[in-house]
């Protein structure tokens, strides 16, 4: 249920978050110690299947139902030419991920992963964050309940994507509110924008830090009045996967962004996702740095729409299955 005050249910909620399980990934790191191999021999394999151990309590971990989450937004401030894109290419892209003709269809074929696109009404793009909050808090906080369903019909990894002409630069924006720096610091090429297009992304990002000022100290602030439904979609689904201790993987610089700012609403510490992919622009590596999370893959993957995390839920798969393979074996 939503209150008169609708980011309070949401602030509670951060307050009230289970910890890790240490004891179950603990126990994890002692089955591997015991197998019979060298020591730290299968690296982050090892890493991966006690992050998975902490965050879902089970020891050894198990993937069995992984979910690919993809949200799609439409963002008033794409009016003033920051993508090579027109708008109606989000809803063409919704469109052939349901056809099954993105290149993420083929990743979630390949990995056995389930597959979910939401589409959060594309028809009315959010207000033009140099001129006005992108969502009010209501909007804001319904979209967050809206994401929180993603998980609905159970999973137990979600791996979370995006789509949304022109939301690099609304990513861009969120995390100069919340790291601190300039446009300029933090805009990228996006899907294929030249050295104009970005000097103009990165003055659109400065006239929506201007124009909001001192609105975006708080997190949740910032997240609604220059984010944009797909970040508020998405940093819902990552707040309920931590109540029902499901991991996340993060894929590309929106759901970085989207993590960020719930991550310094306090008193939240949530840290149930990984980072699945390097970007290889360099403002979209800053943030996860930011957030201290390494990549779980360096393929030069930039595409978005959730393929670099279904990639790297097959490593997560395997990382499981060793873990409680190996676990078999020793007992």
């Amino acid at each position: 249920m939503i209150s008169a005050l609708p980011f309070d249910d949401f602030r509670n909620l951060l307050a009230i978050l289970p910890p890790a399980d240490t004891a179950a990934e603990a126990r994890v790191r002692a089955l591997f110690a015991k197998a019979d191999k060298p020591k730290g021999s299968l690296g982050r394999i090892e890493d991966i299947a006690a992050w998975l151990a902490a965050w879902t309590g089970r020891a050894p971990p198990a993937v069995n139902r992984p979910l690919v989450a993809i949200f799609a937004g439409n963002h008033g401030v794409a009016r003033h030419g920051i993508s090579p894109r027109p708008v109606a290419a989000t809803a063409n892209a919704v469109e052939h991920c349901a056809a099954g003709g993105a290149a993420v269809n083929q990743i979630c074929i390949a990995n056995d992963l389930g597959l979910k696109v939401f589409d959060l009404a594309l028809h009315i793009p959010t207000a033009d964050i140099t001129e006005d909050a992108a969502l009010d808090e209501r909007g804001c906080a319904a979209t967050m309940a809206f994401g929180m369903e993603a998980i609905a019909g159970g999973t137990d990894l979600l791996c979370l994507g995006d789509l949304g002409v022109g939301n690099s630069t609304v990513a861009a924006a969120l995390c100069a509110a919340l790291f601190g720096g300039s446009g300029a610091d933090w805009v990228t090429s996006g899907s294929g924008a030249d050295a104009s297009m970005r000097a103009r992304k990165a003055e659109v990002v400065d006239a929506a830090l201007a124009f909001h000022g001192t609105g975006l100290r708080d997190p949740l602030e910032a997240l609604r009045r220059i984010g944009g439904r797909e970040f508020a979609a998405i940093a819902g689904a990552i707040l309920a996967a931590r109540v029902q201790k499901i991991p996340v993987l993060l894929d590309g610089f929106v759901a970085i962004a989207a993590a960020a700012a719930l991550q310094a609403a306090p008193p939240a510490a949530l840290h149930q996702f990984q980072h699945s992919r390097l970007a290889p622009a360099p403002a979209p590596a800053r943030a996860p740095q930011r957030l201290r999370l390494r990549p779980l893959l360096d393929l030069g993957v930039s595409h978005g729409e959730g393929a670099g995390a279904a990639l790297a839920a097959g490593l997560v798969k395997a990382a499981a299955l060793t873990s409680s393979g190996m676990a078999a074996a020793v007992h």
